[in-house]
C-alpha cells in the first residue's frame, strides 16, 4: 500500500478533472481508498477459499476505530459467508432507522483473463483497477469513511443510522432476505449498490445522475418435454427436441407488452436528451405512448433498452436427447425473465405458456433468490434529499429516477414494505462500465464527491 497522503495527493489531483472542487476530507479520502484497496485483496466469491467474512471483519474494525460501539457491529457467519450490520444510535430510539445498504461478495474473476490480478488492487490513470473497483467495494469503503467523517465532526442523528453489508448478493441472496427481516422496522433503506452518474465518454464531464425506485424481479422457468421415445431409424413425429425448439421460437418470436410507469416514464423523458436523435425521439415518444409502434421497435433494437420497456425472457441453458442413436425422450430448457414491477412470477409463467402454443410443453417456476416487488414510492424528502446532496458537488447536474434491470437487495427490503432507493454516487463512463467484467475500474476522482454527497444525504435523512 502506498503511503496515506500520497493517496490523498492521488485523490485530490483526480478529483480536480470533474468534481467541482468540493472542500478537501483528507482523512476520510485516505481511509475510503486504502479501505477499497484492502477490500479488493480479499477474494470474496462464493465457494471453496470464500473470504467474505474477512471482508467484514475488516470494516468491522473501520467502524469500531472511527467509533462505533463494538457492541453495535455484529458479523453473523452463514454457510460460507457472512453478514455485517453497525447501528450509530440516535437521539430518538422511537424513530425507524435510516439503513445504509451494500455487499461484500464479488462475482469470480479468473486472473489469466485479466490484464492485472483482479484482487491485486492498482491505481493507474487516474483509475482503480481490481474486482470489485465498480461493484462494490469502493462504494462501501467510501460509505463507510463517510459515516465516519460525519462522526469525527460531532453529529449526532436523530434516528438510528444503520449501514449492513451482505454477503451472497451476487449469488443466492441469503443473507440479503436474513438482513431485510432484521430490519424490517426501517424508515427506508439507502442501497449504495444502484443508481449513480454518467459521464460523457468524451469529456470525462458529469451528464445526468439516477437514483434507482424499482427494479424488474428475476425468474427462472423450466420449459420440459418428454416423450416415448424410440430407435432413430424410425423417425417420429413427436421428437422432444423438435416440439421445445418450436416452442422457444415461438417465445423468441413474442413481445411481452411494453408498459411505463411514473419512475420509467420520468427517465425516459429525462434520458432522452442525452441519447442520439433516433434514440431520444423514440424514448420521448414511449413515454408519450408506451403503445407507439415506432418507438417500440427503436428501442427494442437496442440492448441498453429493450429490458427498459417491460418484461423480457430469453432462453439460457438447453440440454436434450440421452444417446446419439436414440430418438430423445426429454429435451429441457431454462427461460431466464427479468419482470417489470407490479406482475407476479405465475402471471409470466402462464403468459410463457400461451406464447410457447403447445400443451406438450410443460413449464415449471424453478426460480431461487428472488421475489416480485413493486416500485418503490417517489417520496418527496428522499427526492430532495438527493437533489440537494448531488447539487452540493455536481451543481447543475440533472438528477432522475429509473429503473434497474436486474435484480439486487433492494427487492427484499421492496417485499417486506420498506422503501428502497439505488442511491450510489459513483460517476462512470459507458466505455467504463467493466463490473462483472474482465479489468473493471473506476475513477478514484469519485472519492471527494462522493463523500460530500453522503455527508449532506445521511445528514438530512436522519435529522
Amino acid at each position: 500500500m502506498k503511503c496515506v497522503w500520497a493517496l490523498v495527493a492521488l485523490v485530490a489531483v483526480a478529483t480536480e478533472s470533474f468534481a467541482g472542487e468540493p472542500p478537501p476530507r483528507p482523512r476520510a479520502e485516505a481511509q475510503a481508498l486504502e479501505l477499497a484497496q484492502k477490500a479488493i485483496s480479499l477474494r470474496s466469491v462464493r465457494g471453496p477459499g470464500n473470504q467474505t467474512p474477512q471482508v467484514a471483519e475488516l470494516f468491522k474494525a473501520a467502524l469500531v476505530q472511527g467509533g462505533f460501539a463494538p457492541q453495535d457491529v455484529s458479523i453473523t457467519p452463514v454457510d460460507d459467508t457472512a453478514y455485517l450490520i453497525g447501528r450509530w444510535r440516535g437521539r430518538d430510539p422511537k424513530l425507524k432507522p435510516l439503513v445504509i445498504s451494500g455487499h461484500m461478495d464479488v462475482v469470480e474473476a479468473n486472473p489469466a483473463d485479466w490484464k492485472r490480478d483482479p484482487f491485486t488492487p492498482v491505481i493507474e490513470d487516474g483509475y482503480l483497477f481490481g474486482r470489485g473497483a465498480t461493484d462494490m467495494k469502493l462504494d462501501g469503503a467510501i460509505a463507510i469513511a463517510s459515516l465516519i467523517e460525519l462522526k469525527r465532526q460531532g453529529y449526532v442523528p436523530r434516528r438510528d443510522i444503520v449501514i449492513e453489508f451482505s454477503g451472497d448478493e451476487e449469488t443466492t441472496m441469503k443473507t440479503s432476505a436474513i438482513i431485510a427481516e432484521k430490519l424490517a422496522d426501517a424508515d427506508l433503506v439507502l442501497n449504495i449498490d444502484g443508481g449513480g452518474g454518467v459521464l460523457d465518454d468524451k469529456t470525462g464531464a458529469p451528464l445526468y445522475f439516477t437514483w434507482q425506485g424499482a427494479e424488474k424481479s428475476y425468474a427462472d422457468f423450466k420449459l420440459t418435454v418428454t416423450n416415448p421415445g424410440g430407435h432413430s431409424s424410425q423417425p417420429r413425429p413427436d421428437n422432444a427436441i423438435d416440439q421445445l425448439s418450436a416452442a422457444l421460437l415461438r417465445i423468441h418470436a413474442y413481445q411481452f407488452k411494453p408498459e411505463l410507469n411514473p419512475i420509467s416514464r420520468a427517465y425516459f423523458q429525462e434520458a432522452a436528451k442525452y441519447e442520439s436523435p433516433e434514440i431520444g425521439a423514440a424514448m420521448r415518444a414511449f413515454a408519450a405512448d408506451p403503445a407507439d409502434k415506432r418507438a417500440i421497435a427503436t428501442l427494442s433494437g437496442e440492448p441498453a433498452f429493450v429490458g427498459k420497456i417491460g418484461t423480457t425472457c430469453v432462453v439460457t441453458l438447453i440440454k436434450g436427447g440421452h444417446a446419439e442413436n436414440a430418438l430423445p425422450q426429454r429435451a429441457e430448457a431454462n427461460i431466464n425473465c427479468r419482470i417489470f414491477p407490479g406482475h407476479p412470477r405465475a402471471e409470466i409463467m402462464a403468459e410463457l405458456q400461451r406464447a410457447a402454443a403447445d400443451p406438450a410443453v410443460s413449464i415449471t417456476d424453478v426460480t431461487e433468490g428472488s421475489v416480485a416487488t413493486d416500485a418503490s414510492p417517489m417520496r418527496p424528502d428522499f427526492i430532495a434529499a438527493v437533489k440537494k446532496a448531488l447539487g452540493t458537488v455536481y451543481p447543475g447536474v440533472p438528477v432522475f429516477p429509473s429503473i434497474a434491470s436486474g435484480a439486487s437487495d433492494s427487492m427484499w427490503s421492496r417485499a417486506r414494505g420498506v422503501a428502497s432507493y439505488g442511491a450510489g454516487p459513483i460517476f462512470i463512463k459507458p466505455s467504463d462500465d467493466f463490473s462483472h467484467g474482465l479489468n473493471e475500474r473506476t475513477p478514484v476522482a469519485n472519492i471527494r464527491p462522493a463523500i460530500d454527497y453522503y455527508l449532506s444525504l445521511v445528514t438530512d435523512l436522519s435529522k
